[in-house]
């Protein structure tokens, strides 16, 4: 099982950046950030698979958004610029043991997640 802690959120302005967090307790495989907004679906926001390499977006965030992972590989990091209001979420990060998927249910262990708010 692995267990995964968010952090790094807040509250910034529109065109402003963030780095999230993504610490886990283990080893961690395939990993995906997703984010969600009251009353909406849990969205695929980037992904990164277990080397560290091909990472894979949304076209929301593509050219924004930068996810990576350190060489020891439990800790997992979206870089977010020139954020925009509509970016404005709760945060997750998940774990999947397959790779480069963009669905939520290939992924089985989530964070608790962390607010991000854009204002304008």
């Amino acid at each position: 099982q692995v267990h995964l802690v968010e952090s790094g959120g807040g509250l910034v302005q529109a065109g402003d950046s963030l780095r999230l967090s993504c610490v886990a307790s283990g080893r961690a495989y395939h990993v995906g950030w997703f984010r969600q907004a009251p009353d909406k679906e849990r969205a695929f926001v980037a992904g990164i698979t277990s080397t560290g390499s091909q990472p894979f977006y949304a076209d929301s965030v593509k050219g924004r958004f930068t996810i990576s992972r350190d060489t020891a590989k439990y800790n997992i990091f979206q870089q977010m610029d020139s954020l925009k209001p509509e970016d404005a979420d709760i945060y997750y990060c998940a774990d999947s043991k397959v790779t480069r998927k963009k669905n939520r249910r290939h992924y089985d262990y989530w964070g608790q997640g962390i607010q991000v708010t854009v204002s304008s």
